[in-house]
């Protein structure tokens, strides 16, 4: 079982194709949230995402556009009101069952408070590794991680979408798990919404 997996796309279409495109061929295709930006929406984002029956979580900028009085979300031009009720059935973090294996989506954190932003070689790092799952996976900071904590997996592919990890040359990126194996490719790209310098 192969999983594509994207975070952080923040309304960038041309972006997301790209990042199917590099996976290859996957089994099932995970979005861990801020699939747009908090006061705007992308139908091109969503309608990919649900087309692609991709298995998907509120992050903190679909929770904030949520939030908003109903009119502002719903009452905008453009807008897909059936896009944006599908999304609002999504919650904030899912379990998923491959086989034995536990896989756990979250945006930013598997604790409460949620909200917190757990980088590369953060002391927070280690309390991933008290959770009951194989894998956790999540996204919010926009960096890339693949390290095993305890006997937790946990992977972060980037951003699909808003570059700003310096350690791939502020590339966009995203990421193909093998469930079976546990083995974690990062895939990196240049984001094709920008003209290359």
């Amino acid at each position: 079982m192969k999983l594509g997996i994207v975070s952080d796309i923040h309304c960038n279409r041309a972006a997301l194709e790209a990042a199917i495109e590099r996976m290859g061929p996957v089994d099932e295709l995970i979005c861990l949230g801020d699939s747009i930006n908090e006061y705007r929406f992308s139908n091109d984002v969503v309608s990919l995402l649900r087309e692609r029956c991709a298995h998907m979580i509120l992050g903190n900028h679909e929770e904030t556009m949520l939030a908003m009085p109903r009119s502002r979300a719903y009452g905008k031009p453009g807008n897909d009101p059936a896009l944006l009720g599908w999304l609002e059935t999504l919650p904030t973090r899912k379990l998923l069952h491959y086989g034995s294996k536990k896989v756990l989506l979250v945006h930013s954190t598997p604790w409460s408070p949620r909200g917190d932003y757990v980088y590369p070689r953060s002391p927070l790092l280690k309390r991933f590794g008290e959770v009951d799952a194989d894998f956790v996976l999540f996204g919010h900071t926009h960096m890339q991680i693949a390290e095993r904590v305890g006997k937790v997996m946990v992977v972060n592919p980037g951003s699909a979408g808003e570059a700003r990890d310096h350690r791939n040359g502020h590339q966009l990126s995203c990421a193909v798990i093998d469930v079976a194996s546990e083995e974690v490719r990062l895939i990196d790209f240049p984001d094709p919404a920008r003209p290359s310098a």
